[in-house]
């Protein structure tokens, strides 16, 4: 698969800058822990989640997103074209594609959010 680095993250929210998508950190009690604002464009992330959940987050907001790939510029496209063939097909088939550990993540960020 791929590596849940900082230098990833970057990598998939280029991508959905790309895409003309915002991308906010705030806190939040979001089921998914995201939130998406169609009419804008904003994607809201809950900042308490480390890199991993929130590269997941924004994976599973990339798999259920139209993506049109033609505004893409060539190492985007071509990161992106790599997902989608090892990990959004996935996310898209089992829905929102996240495991059980991004529960239990979800569960002690939302916790955390409320102390």
């Amino acid at each position: 698969m791929f590596k849940y680095t900082t230098y990833t993250l970057k990598k998939v929210e280029n991508i959905l800058e790309e895409l003309e998508y915002t991308i906010r950190y705030a806190k939040g009690n979001f089921k998914a822990g995201y939130c998406i604002v169609e009419a804008k464009n904003v994607i809201v992330i809950n900042k308490f989640f480390d890199t991993e959940a929130r590269i997941n987050s924004l994976l599973d907001v990339l798999a259920n997103v139209k993506v049109d790939e033609s505004k893409l510029t060539e190492k985007p496209l071509e990161f992106y074209k790599k997902l989608k063939k090892k990990v959004l097909e996935e996310r898209r088939e089992t829905g929102d594609g996240r495991d059980e550990k991004d529960e239990n993540l979800e569960e002690s960020s939302s916790e955390a959010a409320v102390e």
